[in-house]
């Protein structure tokens, strides 16, 4: 007779999902719609970012130093969560292949599944979102010009066959 303890079950691990779209492109509204959807835990990197490190970041290189040291925490939380059974919605992004190559190893650390959610959205809808972003200024935003949003976008690499599980919106609203 087989009891409960003599079986081995497999673990159910959760979903990671994450977001590549250019600033403005709609991945913060869509993270915090999918993790109420999904009753995921919603961790955002802006808000963090902004509660722990906001008054020290005046320069691009501010947040790409402050990110990865961000991430050093959140990886190891994320793959604990995910381990648990818990997936998990990333509201960081992942719009260079190397960033991209983090989520991947996060889902590696305990064989988790991940989404790729990514929001191609012309630069003109963008940069209309950021104008208002600007004005309405929601916990964790930063004020973006357009100069700003053409420097950032010259780092952007939409994604390609990297092992990703990708889900594409076209013009999300």
């Amino acid at each position: 007779m087989e009891t409960s303890q003599s079986r081995q079950e497999t673990p159910v691990l959760g979903v990671l999902h994450f977001f590549c779209g250019k600033a403005g492109a709609g991945k913060s509204t869509l993270a915090a719609k999918l993790a109420k959807d999904l009753g995921a835990v919603l961790l955002s990197e802006d808000v963090m970012l902004s509660r722990l490190f906001g008054d020290q970041m005046k320069v691009f290189d501010d947040y790409l130093r402050f990110s990865r040291r961000l991430k050093t925490v959140v990886g190891p939380l994320t793959a604990e969560l995910l381990a648990a059974g818990r997936s998990v919605v990333l509201d960081f992004q992942a719009n260079t292949r190397a960033s991209r190559a983090w989520f991947l190893s996060v889902c590696g650390q305990v064989g988790a599944t991940h989404v790729l959610h990514y929001l191609d959205t012309a630069d003109s809808t963008c940069l209309q979102r950021i104008a208002e972003r600007n004005v309405e200024r929601p916990e964790g935003s930063h004020f973006l010009s357009e100069e700003d949003f053409r420097l950032v976008t010259s780092f952007f690499e939409p994604p390609t066959e990297e092992g990703l599980n990708v889900r594409v919106y076209r013009e999300f609203t």
